[in-house]
């Protein structure tokens, strides 16, 4: 791979996707319109497989009031990476939160529950705030504004490992479905120093039910003392950009700490009150570093369902272009990106370079345009026969709607 070419940020620029600028500041980058339609395909992506798996969707404040993070742990074993408190007046003070899990448990807390509701699952797309200092920030990979993937399910303790498989098997097959693999598995551990909760048997708990979990999938992984959470181990699913740089995306933690500063509770089959473990599960991680993955795997030329444009209709000439209107407005009724690439902006072989990244061409020629049909050009070199634009459309909307990182099926 070629790292000056699939480096995010360069693309990001020249394709139009994402960019920065001083006066929003380092760290902020902001999303175009076609970075945006990416953006958004990942985000229903992802949002229907939680469904899909059993969880509920949430809405949490960015904010919260300093006490709730003295609560968590975050104010003592993870200031540093806080922005500073806001004060609004008569001593109440509220920070742009680090993370989401706090807020998860708060909305946990707000109602009893019985075993017979969990495992409960709790999923939202929510933003978060780092302050990263200004040397580690770089393109979509390290950001301060984060919209974080995240969920936390609350269970009890026989559910744990099970919750945990299921949600590292959710990560695999997004990874299927985007069209990335993971560099390495990684069993997150405590490291020396006063940054980690002083839990032994949680911590030695926890990391069991993990170390279990990468077993029972069968996954190569390493321990790395230093990396887990401040509050638990965790399995991170690393990644690597194309320089070879690794990052972590995604991540499965099991958290006993928590549920314990926060009391949650639920009644059990006995009528006692018992508490519930926590698994935090972040199945892309953030959307930023996602993303940049994605441009930089695929070198701008995304799966058809992640294209910022899926289709582009090229009429041969001017005579052909209502036809392929007609086939644009055909597209977006059918739920696909599409639009028109006319004459105006030069020969039939320019535009087709031009749009090169575009996953699925259609040519209306005047036999085209006369029996409303379409050649298409995939973005891999194939031709096919000119069919009917209504099988055509259809045809594509069902390989996009499908998810599936190939363009065609095979012949």
């Amino acid at each position: 791979m070629n790292t000056a070419q699939h480096d995010h940020r360069r693309l990001g620029r020249e394709l139009a996707l994402f960019d920065t600028d001083p006066l929003i500041g380092a760290g902020l980058p902001y999303w175009l319109p076609d970075g945006a339609a990416v953006r958004h395909a990942v985000e229903e992506y992802i949002t229907e497989a939680e469904r899909r798996a059993g969880y509920r969707h949430v809405y949490s404040p960015v904010l919260g009031k300093r006490e709730l993070y003295e609560t968590s742990g975050h104010w003592s074993h993870y200031a540093d990476a806080m922005f500073p408190p806001m004060e609004l007046g008569d001593g109440e003070q509220v920070v742009l939160r680090p993370s989401l899990c706090p807020h998860h448990a708060v909305l946990y807390r707000s109602r009893a529950h019985s075993y017979r509701e969990l495992p409960l699952r709790f999923a939202e797309l929510g933003g978060m705030y780092r302050s990263e200092l200004s040397g580690v920030l770089g393109g979509l990979t390290r950001v301060r504004a984060i919209q974080l993937n995240d969920a936390h399910i609350f269970c009890t303790l026989d559910q744990v490992a099970d919750e945990a498989h299921a949600a590292l098997e959710m990560i695999r097959d997004a990874y299927r479905a985007l069209g990335i693999s993971a560099a390495r598995y990684r069993l997150s551990l405590p490291g020396p120093g006063g940054k980690y909760v002083a839990a032994p048997e949680g911590w030695r708990r926890s990391t069991a039910v993990l170390a279990d979990v990468l077993e029972r999938t069968g996954l190569p992984y390493e321990a790395v003392e230093g990396e887990a959470a401040f509050y638990g181990p965790k399995i991170d699913v690393q990644v690597a950009d194309a320089a070879g740089r690794e990052a972590t995306l995604s991540t499965v933690q099991v958290d006993f700490h928590q549920p314990e500063r926060f009391d949650l509770r639920y009644v059990g089959a006995d009528g006692a009150r018992h508490r519930p473990v926590m698994v935090h599960r972040a199945v892309i991680g953030s959307i930023e570093r996602a993303v940049a993955q994605l441009i930089e795997v695929h070198g701008g030329a995304f799966p058809a369902w992640l294209a910022p444009v899926q289709v582009v209709a090229l009429p041969v000439a001017d005579g052909q272009l209502g036809e392929a209107e007609d086939v644009v407005r055909r597209c977006d009724d059918a739920g696909l990106r599409a639009r028109v690439a006319g004459p105006e902006a030069g020969s039939l072989s320019a535009r087709i370079r031009a749009d090169r990244l575009v996953p699925y061409q259609a040519v209306i020629g005047e036999r085209e345009a006369a029996a409303h049909a379409v050649a298409l050009r995939l973005r891999d070199g194939r031709r096919l026969a000119p069919m009917p634009a209504d099988e055509a459309v259809a045809r594509l909307s069902g390989r996009v709607g499908a998810r599936s990182t190939g363009l065609w099926d095979q012949p």
